[in-house]
Order: C-alpha cells, then sequence, then structure tokens
C-alpha cells in the first residue's frame, strides 16, 4: 500500500502499520487460511453451543456453570477480535491497520486474555467453597456477594491494561511501521519505538506480574488447600474433584503454551503466540463438556430432545 512507508525516517511518526506475521512463509502464506479458518469455526461453534446450552438448561444456573458460560463467552470473542483480519490477510494480502485500530485491537486483546486469567482463579474460589468451606458455599457465592470479590479484579485489569496501552500509543514510532505478527500485540508495537521505552517495559512487567502472574499464584495456593482437603477426607470429595481437574487442565495447557515462546523462529513465534489464544478457545467448552458430568448430562438431553422432535415431525400425520 501506499500509505505504508517501510523506510526508517527519525522525522516522521508511523501512524500506519503492516501486520507482517508468517511472512519468511511467502507464496505459501495463503494455505494457511484454510487451518485458521477450520479453528476459528471449531470455536465459535463450540462455544456458541456451551452458552445456548448453560443460558437455555435452569439445571445449570448454578454459579460454578455462570463461571463456566463466562469462560465460554471469552473463548468467542477472543479469536473474534483478531482471527477474521488475520484471515483476510492470507487470503488477499491486507495487512494494513491504523495506529488507532492498533491500540483498540491490543486493548481488547489484552482486556479479554487478563478476563480469562481472572475467570479462572474465580473458578478456583468457587471450589475452594465447594469442598473446604461447603457451609459457607452459598452465603459467599451468591450473587451480590460474588460480586464484591470479581470487581476488585475487573478494576484491576481495565486500570493496568489502559494504562499500559495509553503510554504505548504516545510512543514516536520511526524505526520501521513492520510488525512482525498477526495482531498487535504490546511489546510487538513498543520495540518500534525511537524513543526511551523503559516506562513501557516496566508498565509491561508489572501487568503480567499483577495479573497472570498474580492470578496463578493464587489459583495454586486454592488447589493446593483443595486438593490436601480431599486428601485428608478420603473419598468424600472426590466426584467434586473433577471440576478442579478439569480447572487445572485448562490453566497448565494456557500457562505453558505462553511460556514457552522463547527462543524459536519468528514464524513460530507468532504460531504459538495465536495457538495461545486459538487453542483454549477451541478446547475449553469441549473440555467442560466432555469432564463436567452435569453439561454432558443436560447435552445429551439437550439432543435427544432434539431427536425425538425431529423423528416425531417426520412421522405420517393422520
Amino acid at each position: 500500500m501506499s500509505s505504508i512507508q517501510q523506510l526508517p525516517t527519525h522525522n516522521i511518526s508511523f501512524t500506519t502499520f503492516k501486520l507482517n506475521g508468517f511472512h519468511d512463509l511467502g507464496e505459501w502464506r495463503p494455505i494457511l487460511f484454510f487451518p485458521y479458518l477450520l479453528i476459528f469455526l471449531l470455536s465459535t461453534t463450540s462455544n456458541s453451543i456451551l452458552i445456548f446450552l448453560l443460558i437455555s438448561q435452569k439445571a445449570l444456573h448454578s454459579p460454578m456453570f455462570v463461571l463456566i458460560g463466562l469462560m465460554a463467552v471469552v473463548d468467542l470473542c477472543w479469536p473474534v477480535i483478531f482471527v477474521p483480519n488475520m484471515l483476510l490477510s492470507f487470503l488477499f494480502n491486507w495487512n494494513g491497520i491504523s495506529l488507532l485500530g492498533c491500540l483498540i485491537q491490543m486493548f481488547c486483546l489484552h482486556c479479554v486474555g487478563t478476563f480469562q486469567s481472572t475467570l479462572l482463579l474465580w473458578m478456583a474460589l468457587d471450589r475452594f467453597f465447594a469442598i473446604c468451606r461447603p457451609l459457607y458455599y452459598h452465603k459467599y457465592m451468591q450473587m451480590p456477594n460474588f460480586l464484591k470479590f470479581i470487581i476488585v479484579p475487573v478494576i484491576r485489569n481495565v486500570i493496568l491494561i489502559t494504562t499500559m496501552v495509553s503510554l504505548a500509543g504516545k510512543l514516536q514510532f520511526c524505526i520501521t511501521n513492520v510488525i512482525d505478527h498477526c495482531f498487535c500485540e504490546h511489546m510487538a508495537l513498543v520495540q518500534l519505538a525511537c524513543g526511551d521505552i523503559s516506562i513501557n517495559n516496566l508498565i509491561g512487567l508489572l501487568t503480567a506480574f499483577l495479573i497472570p502472574t498474580g492470578d496463578f499464584v493464587f489459583i495454586t495456593v486454592s488447589y493446593i488447600i483443595i486438593f490436601s482437603s480431599v486428601i485428608k477426607s478420603g473419598k468424600a470429595h472426590l466426584k467434586a474433584i473433577n471440576t478442579c481437574v478439569t480447572h487445572v487442565l485448562v490453566i497448565t495447557s494456557t500457562s505453558l503454551s505462553y511460556r514457552i515462546r522463547n527462543n524459536f523462529s519468528s514464524n513460530s513465534r507468532t504460531f504459538i503466540s495465536t495457538m495461545y489464544t486459538l487453542f483454549p478457545s477451541c478446547f475449553n467448552p469441549i473440555i467442560y463438556g466432555v469432564r463436567t458430568k452435569e453439561i454432558r448430562q443436560q447435552l445429551l438431553k439437550f439432543f435427544n430432545r432434539g431427536c425425538t422432535l425431529c423423528t416425531s415431525g417426520a412421522g405420517p400425520k393422520p
């Protein structure tokens, strides 16, 4: 595009950027359209089904399933923020994005990502009260009281992400306007600045420490207490801990996929970074649907009723 300049200059701050993820693939790059489209369709379909099931089935209207429903909403929204634009880039080489569009995409991606981390913390809290403090479960997990637990982490997330994105928007970008990624990630944009970015690095590290790392520490402590309680009580809580195992699987997959991004080629880093977002979005609803007994039962009932209606409707009419 004529509006996108790729030559470095110290006189002009770029306001338009080029998302150049997987550029090393050259003419093979459009082939990526098909696997990413399939993953995107799997994610949107599975999460939509799970959300519909949780809303339509009254038996699933408990705090734990509300949290699973919120997780499905997050998993539905996260790929929508960047995958359609990425697919157009693969197919038509539409790589351009304005600085404002980049900042908005960055804000949405980081907000949704931190909200997912916080949701996993709330799920650990739900399981803690259900297993270790069952007499207090309904008292603390009722919606009015539960909101008190969630408002502080949400405010924390919004303040830190807003600060991080605002500081990134004030930078002067004069090194290059080529972002070696498929979406606007904070450090991918900040490293293109020609001025001092030490404060941006500090805020980025602080955000990572106070949100995902902080949540992970509390989640780990919660599950250590939960597993210790289950071991001491014998088999009394073995059924309840099944949901905990599901949560631990989700936490482990998302944490590992995020932390193994270093020491790889540009294409490998971009692939792992996109999978960090898409992998949980695809498999969270499948994991919860298969491993959570109540959801599995309601899903089977729903499909059985659907099959019964189809069969009765297709039969001979008097």
